[in-house]
């Protein structure tokens, strides 16, 4: 017992000097106290690298100042300062939570860990993050990065994604917590992970805790941390076609219960494979609109790769040239300045972008 606890302390002090005498990674939610702030690049840093979300957790900032602000907020408007980043999801929850701290809780968040819990969007990871950064709570916070290190210092093979593996290593990181110094311990340990003790190429030759890292002895590093559950990914095609009408162009909002639920695209075509123009023009003409299908032009084709599923997508445009624009349910004839102000998928970005608005 006493040689574990000479060994938690070791790994304790030596992170905590590291990170006052070496750790330099500058980001402006890094010793926060605002609640708000905090939970708000949590959020964004879900999914996403610091240096990629930076940008939009300012902006953000500059946009809604307070969780009030944010609550008041349209969601168009809210979707469309998250464009970019992905996982549109977190932007729906943040601005639920957002929305139910300021009605619920008149704007003030919860101090405590337990508290913080209870707010619907708001998991352990999040909870113990905001408790220990904004009310100095001695609550251990454990993400990827924590889970890396801890593995690798303690040559723990338990896989992180099994129940035994989130239980282990909550109670350790519980364990190597400095209570009075909780704040400075997690953010130390969470940059240590994101600076050395990275996934690839960890600068083992700078760690200060190499001495004692049980990965580093045994040259294990790169196998840790145990992941036991492969990822199944479901393949999706989808056919995106921009309609154009004297000026106007067709788009839709995509509805609940699929990814990149409320936002918008052009009309979509999916498909169990690429498809052909003949397809889309038989497509087309049930949808209402009769073309063609010389007059259906390819444009571009992409991927995406989500947690679940890779989404293969081509973009095609028609130029409809009769008098009146097709009646087509589900969307609205819109002109370019209207389009701007809308969110878009990540994958509909980078057509939009090189093609067409933005």
């Amino acid at each position: 017992m006493a040689k574990k606890r000479n060994e938690h302390q070791f790994f304790t002090r030596k992170l905590l000097e590291w990170h006052h005498t070496v750790n330099d990674r500058q980001l402006p939610w890094k010793e926060e106290r605002d609640p708000y702030r905090i939970w708000l690049s949590e959020v964004i840093l879900q999914q996403t690298r610091a240096q990629q979300g930076l940008p939009y957790y300012l902006k953000f900032i500059e946009a809604y100042p307070t969780v009030t602000d944010l609550a008041a907020a349209a969601e168009d408007d809210v979707f469309r300062l998250w464009q970019g980043l992905g996982y549109y999801s977190r932007c729906k929850n943040m601005l639920a939570t957002a929305r139910i701290i300021t009605n619920d809780h008149n704007g003030v968040f919860p101090e405590t860990y337990e508290g913080l819990l209870k707010l619907k969007g708001i998991g352990p990871y999040t909870a113990a993050a905001i408790a220990s950064f904004a009310f100095g709570r001695p609550v251990a916070v454990v993400d990827g990065n924590v889970y890396r290190v801890l593995s690798r210092y303690m040559g723990i093979a338990t896989p992180i994604d099994s129940t035994e593996g989130k239980k282990q290593f909550a109670l350790l990181a519980t364990d190597l917590l400095d209570g009075e110094r909780s704040a400075a311990y997690n953010q130390a340990i969470m940059d240590f992970g994101a600076t050395v003790c990275t996934p690839a190429g960890a600068r083992c030759a700078d760690c200060v805790l190499a001495a004692n890292c049980v990965a580093n002895r045994q040259e294990t590093v790169d196998l840790l941390p145990v992941k036991s559950k492969k990822i199944k990914v479901k393949e999706r095609h989808f056919t995106f076609i921009l309609l154009h009408h004297k000026g106007r162009t067709w788009i839709g909002k995509r509805g609940a219960g699929d990814i990149w639920e409320n936002l918008h695209q052009p009309l979509l075509y999916e498909s169990q494979a690429s498809t052909s123009t003949k397809e889309l023009a038989r497509f087309l003409s049930d949808a209402g609109v009769s073309v063609p299908e010389n007059d259906i032009i390819f444009v571009a084709r992409t991927k995406q790769r989500l947690t679940h599923q890779l989404i293969r997508s081509e973009l095609y445009t028609i130029e409809i040239n009769s008098d009146n624009a097709p009646s087509i349910s589900g969307g609205s004839w819109l002109r370019t300045s209207e389009i701007k102000k809308l969110a878009f998928p990540k994958t509909l970005i980078s057509f939009l972008q090189n093609y067409l608005y933005f």
